[in-house]
């Protein structure tokens, strides 16, 4: 068993707009992350169940190629994402949240995840 402290964890700066630090063990992934205004995570999905906490800011997310409907998120809201299911979000001023994955996102520990470097 192994304390671990957040402020121990290195802070990986995705692009210029994404900060994030994660934890992980066999079966499951936490994500903490800070983004600012504008950024948008592209169209994606993957086989990791997501459950999505907001910090602060608002977090607009879309389903299933739906670009009509959205679901906004702000501090306090959670939402659970299947894993398969096709989301995409925006960041409304500066958000900071929470992500936990089940199993671990491979393509962020091994950063193979490009969809979020551009």
């Amino acid at each position: 068993m192994q304390k671990i402290n957040w402020n121990n964890i290195p802070v990986d700066q995705v692009n210029d707009k994404m900060k994030r630090q994660f934890i992980y063990g066999e079966k499951i992934m936490v994500a903490k992350m800070e983004f600012e205004d504008g950024f948008t995570v592209p169209w994606h999905s993957h086989e990791n169940e997501q459950v999505t906490e907001v910090i602060e800011g608002v977090l607009r997310f879309w389903f299933d190629d739906n670009e009509e409907e959205h679901i906004d998120l702000t501090a306090g809201d959670s939402i659970i994402i299947p894993g398969h299911r096709r989301h995409k979000a925006l960041m409304v001023g500066k958000v900071v949240e929470t992500d936990t994955f089940s199993p671990p996102r491979q393509d962020w520990i091994d950063g193979s995840d490009a969809y979020l470097r551009k």
